[in-house]
């Protein structure tokens, strides 16, 4: 789409594929087709960007693909198969003649060295692996799993008939062996339990009366047991124990509520596991011991009788839940359907989601500092372990990991260019700039700030930062950071990637308005990869929660994923009077190019953050 002429920020890419036809990408456009026109109506509402933004940042489809799909329109204008089929002959000979010289977008980009005086730099929050594979919308080729999905927002929005009650899922006899086990595992004040049980739990509609019911949201009585059994991490190997449920990386069959319910009890009440234990290095204990009473002064929605019985009261709730779920599934798909599917998804997001993110890496080697986000412990040694990564770079983070979360900032810098590497951590004394008295939620490995210095004897200061989800610590790190510099390292050149987690519409108090951010950082004397304003609709995520997951409040449907997290998250800042952008673009397919109006991760591409790549200049 040409940008000469068009109010839509330069930066921002925006093209549609003819549905039907023959994508050069792999994901499934036709599905698309109205999330890229209600996308495309939400653009066009932001703001326009500042005049700062320049020609450089177009971004558009590379050439041989604009010229395929001009050929295509033409063809079906045309309504001719002859036409047609003479127009793909001449495509595929360019490809041939071309491929050799440009593999249509990452072969130039990777020829893209920096200069003495210029410098490339990458930010990528690489998203810790998510647990539940269905939890958000994808982008995938397979038409079975846009049916499954689609047909389970449908069973959710209407059952009708087929909002069965919970008793007839999860039956009596099972209730008296999960009474038993909870008996069993000293669980008090059953007979209460028991009282919820037959005059409240059974009888509810599956859906209407249980899955979408807010009070029990509220309550945490699923959600809760969920969170702390789903996966978990055990001691002395890399393979965590997982619960056997329809949301998480279990891949044993599941295939009828009867072969899921022994398992089910067996991983919660006879299975023993040695966990992580901050006072004690480590300790052995069973499932049902993990799990935590529920505070009514933490959740209001709880009533005193359900706290004092909230242990067996989530047990039972977790049960049905699970049970609901294994028999909706296999109700709208045959087992051999989705079972295979979560397999493949499993394999790509999950299984394969550290070397699949490392290649994507390497495909980077130009940058020379790449900051990186939610950065799991396991994968800064397998980074480590890939010649290609640790040959160019001094792979570097902190002194102060957070192994319980996992998710820690990370920071590569190009040996050529910094060949001391990180000469100090100054992490702490970041955060001792934030003001006295005030709590910034900033959590252990958000932040890693440190020096080095460049091969040419230019001192700098490296940051990456992941703020918090509503992007209300993204401000205060950033005056933090800035304090820093100012105090401490005042002839220091700022290199700072960031997942700001800042909207494009924020809400004060709430949620952290890109503009506001972009107005804090430009009063420092800070640009960014996006310009001296950042632009609103320069969109980094683009994602949406499916019905399959503990909160249903937050399911978006399919064809409104527009209105799931889409949002501007990812910036690159440096000083204004020492740099000017040369190029800018950003990437969600890991070949170099970003698709507007889709859902992202994809089995291609692993995050659901886009990567953000700039040159710039010294001015």
């Amino acid at each position: 789409k040409n940008h000469k002429n068009s109010d839509r920020p330069p930066c921002v890419r925006q093209f549609t594929i003819p549905s039907n036809s023959l994508p050069l990408h792999t994901f499934d456009i036709e599905s698309q087709n109205k999330n890229n026109n209600n996308y495309n109506n939400k653009a066009n509402t932001s703001q326009n960007s500042s005049a700062s933004s320049t020609a450089s940042n177009i971004y558009s489809p590379p050439p041989l693909q604009q010229l395929y799909l001009k050929i295509r329109l033409f063809a079906r204008s045309q309504n001719g198969r002859i036409v047609l089929a003479i127009s793909s002959l001449v495509v595929i000979s360019l490809l041939l003649t071309f491929s050799a010289t440009s593999s249509l977008t990452m072969s130039s980009f990777n020829a893209a060295r920096s200069t003495a005086r210029g410098l490339n730099v990458a930010s990528w929050n690489i998203a810790a692996i998510n647990n539940n594979p269905f939890e958000y919308w994808l982008t995938l080729k397979d038409p079975a799993y846009k049916k499954l999905m689609e047909d389970l927002e449908a069973f959710i929005e209407e059952p009708g008939a087929r909002d069965v009650t919970v008793g007839e899922v999860f039956k009596e006899s099972m209730y008296k062996e999960l009474e038993e086990d909870m008996s069993r595992a000293g669980f008090k004040d059953l007979d209460l339990v028991r009282s919820h049980w037959t005059n409240d739990f059974k009888s509810r509609p599956i859906v209407s009366g249980f899955l979408k019911d807010k009070a029990l949201g509220a309550k945490r009585l699923t959600s809760m047991p969920d969170r702390i059994t789903n996966t978990i991490s055990v001691v002395g190997t890399n393979e965590p124990a997982l619960r056997p449920t329809v949301i998480n990386m279990y891949d044993s069959d599941l295939s009828s509520v009867e072969v899921w319910w022994p398992k089910w009890r067996t991983y919660i009440f006879d299975t023993d596991m040695t966990i992580p234990d901050k006072k004690e290095g480590s300790k052995t204990l069973k499932v049902h011991e993990m799990l935590q009473p529920i505070s009514k002064a933490k959740y209001p929605a709880i009533t005193e009788e359900e706290e004092s019985i909230s242990l067996p009261l989530q047990t039972l709730a977790h049960a049905i839940f699970d049970a609901t779920l294994v028999y909706t599934l296999n109700l709208l798909s045959p087992a051999s359907t989705w079972q295979p599917m979560k397999h493949q998804i499993v394999e790509a997001l999950n299984k394969q989601k550290v070397p699949h993110t490392l290649r994507i890496l390497e495909g980077y080697s130009t940058a020379d500092v790449i900051c990186l986000q939610e950065v799991g412990t396991s994968f800064i040694d397998a980074a480590n372990a890939v010649d290609a990564l640790s040959s160019r770079y001094h792979i570097v983070s902190s002194a102060h990991l957070d192994t319980k979360r996992d998710q820690n900032s990370v920071v590569f810098l190009a040996k050529d260019r910094f060949p001391n590497g990180m000469e100090s951590e100054v992490t702490s004394e970041v955060e001792a700039e934030f003001p006295a008295g005030t709590k910034v939620p900033v959590a252990q490995g958000d932040i890693l700030a440190l020096t080095t210095t460049s091969a040419s004897g230019v001192p700098y200061v490296v940051v990456s930062f992941h703020g918090d989800t509503n992007g209300l610590a993204t401000i205060p790190v950033l005056r933090a950071v800035n304090s820093y510099m100012t105090k401490s390292a005042p002839g220091s050149r700022l290199i700072f990637g960031l997942d700001a987690n800042v909207y494009e519409n924020g809400v004060p108090g709430k949620f952290q308005s890109v503009q506001e951010f972009g107005d804090e950082y430009a009063k420092f004397g800070y640009t960014s990869n996006w310009g001296d304003k950042p632009v609103p609709n320069a969109y980094t995520t683009y994602n949406a929660r499916t019905y399959l997951q503990p909160q249903l409040n937050k399911a978006v449907k399919s064809k409104e994923t527009y209105k799931g997290d889409v949002n501007p998250k990812d910036h690159i800042l440096f000083d204004k009077g020492t740099w000017k952008v040369n190029h800018n673009r950003k990437d969600n397919t890991g070949r170099g190019e970003y698709i507007e109006g889709i859902v992202f991760p994809t089995l291609e591409f692993p995050s659901d953050h886009g990567i953000i790549y700039c040159e710039i200049d010294e001015v």
